[in-house]
């Protein structure tokens, strides 16, 4: 599956790409803190908003791969770095796009965007962990802000008009490129000879960050060799990720003696690695019949795979064919008893079976088990609600200790919750945050207008529901109207 829209993101890298250096002192100085000379280009704040109206772009073109399970794997191995890094990150939030090519990206704001070609494409969990850990790089360091500030053009104001015309032509491929040119051609000349130093920058800074993560250091330089060979070998063209990270002979031999001296690492196979490579070759691919095929090859020449059980199992799935694919996770389950992606798959396929009692106790279980497991605390509130367990759905919900924030889904499952239970005040506060969330202001006014127009909301409601109508109208345009109200 490829997207063609979504060729704007490997111009939107060059934001992240072009970055300027910065040295971590060996003694901290107790001194308050006045800001950065990036902060008058760009500030913290300016950058998570910048971020959060290109994510909605994202969002609102259904380009962002919205699976829990793949979602909660990557934001593990990002924060599991994040906590290695030398410098504090900002907010935090990793994301996969439906491209089958191969790239990363940082948007402004700690967005951290993976395309599922790059899953598919490492062989292990320290490849990605490498690409993870340089991308990171970019963002503890704020390189966006940075370019924006060296090139002494680049304005909050020329970044704004650049996310308006990216917006204005978010259905034409053509206009969003030439918006993003508006940002490239600034001090073009200057930029490009940044580019090769400060990707090194990120080289170095990710390397590090992932050798005290735990992640083997050569991750990073082996997957970029890789992919520098398979693109001289097969001749396809250059792939998306070499274009926005240029690489070198001696970039990739740096990174491997930078790896080389540091202690090594040796890890054994990740199973969820291979599991969730397998989750995503099923959801990238244009049809599920196509990874229904796909597995069932696999499995024909190593049947005791488990990641292609896996896989097959989830194809099917997808297909409808649930009693077929019951048969595998049950028998994959036997076999992993504490694995959480092949315990969540047994438990939503005794769902689409009809066997909501079976779908309850082993989701419950699961989550017993793994207590800060967002997908798992998602998949049991569904089978809660699906078997008329409003009430204990919300209250999962709202008690759950998510490891890396409060997935999007969460809001959506507490508003169908309040829905059901009868209070839909609760509901349309609900449904108004996950829009919002999504990047999607209109329609999250449109609910919380609806809320404010229910009859005997009570003063505490009424307050909650225009407090977030403050909140949400600020994010629109002065003149937004609604649809039905425009000429």
């Amino acid at each position: 599956m490829r997207i063609s829209q979504l060729s704007w993101i490997a111009a939107a890298t060059l934001w992240s790409s072009t970055v300027a250096a910065v040295t971590t002192p060996s003694v901290v100085i107790d001194l308050p803190y006045i800001g950065e000379p990036a902060d008058n280009t760009l500030s913290p704040m300016q950058e998570r908003e910048l971020g959060a109206r290109v994510m909605g772009q994202l969002y609102g073109g259904e380009y962002v791969l919205e699976d829990p399970e793949l979602a909660d794997y990557i934001t593990s191995i990002g924060w599991k770095l994040a906590a290695s890094s030398a410098t504090r990150p900002p907010q935090l939030t990793f994301f996969l796009v439906k491209d089958d090519r191969i790239n990363a990206f940082a948007l402004p704001g700690g967005y951290i965007g993976f395309n599922a070609g790059l899953l598919l494409a490492a062989e292990n969990e320290s490849e990605v962990a490498g690409v993870m850990g340089h991308e990171l790089a970019h963002v503890t360091q704020r390189h966006i802000a940075r370019t924006a500030q060296d090139t002494e053009v680049a304005t909050i104001a020329t970044w704004l008009a650049v996310l308006a015309a990216i917006i204005a032509g978010s259905a034409d491929p053509d206009v969003i490129i030439g918006a993003l040119s508006v940002g490239q051609t600034l001090n073009y000349q200057r930029q490009v000879s940044f580019t090769r130093a400060h990707e090194q920058e990120a080289d170095r800074i990710g390397i590090q960050t992932m050798a005290k993560a735990g992640f083997d250091p050569n991750g990073m330089a082996s997957f970029f060799q890789k992919i520098s060979q398979q693109s001289r070998l097969y001749g396809s063209g250059t792939p998306e990720i070499l274009r926005t990270h240029p690489l070198s002979t001696n970039r990739i031999a740096e990174a491997r003696a930078r790896a080389d001296s540091l202690p090594p690492v040796k890890l054994t196979p990740s199973l969820e690695f291979e599991l969730m490579r397998a989750r995503t070759r099923v959801l990238a691919a244009d049809l599920p019949s196509q990874a229904v095929s796909d597995f069932e090859a696999r499995l024909r020449n190593d049947p005791g795979n488990s990641a292609n059980q896996y896989g097959l199992a989830f194809a099917l799935s997808q297909m409808g064919q649930a009693a077929r694919a019951l048969t595998l996770a049950e028998r994959l389950a036997e076999q992993y008893p504490a694995q959480v992606n092949i315990q969540l798959l047994l438990g939503q396929l005794y769902l689409e079976q009809g066997q909501k009692q079976r779908a309850v106790a082993t989701l419950e279980r699961t989550v017993k088990a793994f207590p800060r497991s967002a997908p798992a605390r998602l998949a049991y509130a569904e089978a809660l609600l699906s078997s008329g367990q409003s009430d204990r759905a919300r209250q999962l919900l709202l008690s759950g200790d998510p490891a890396y924030g409060t997935p999007l889904q969460t809001y959506r499952l507490l508003a169908q919750a309040a829905r059901e239970s009868g209070n839909l005040a609760e509901s349309s506060f609900q449904m108004a945050q996950f829009l919002f969330l999504r990047g999607d202001a209109g329609l999250a006014l449109a609910q919380i207008d609806a809320g404010l127009r229910l009859p005997d909301l009570d003063d505490k409601q009424r307050a909650r529901l225009l407090a977030k109508r403050r909140e949400v109208r600020d994010r629109l345009p002065s003149n937004w109207r609604p649809l039905d109200q425009r000429p």
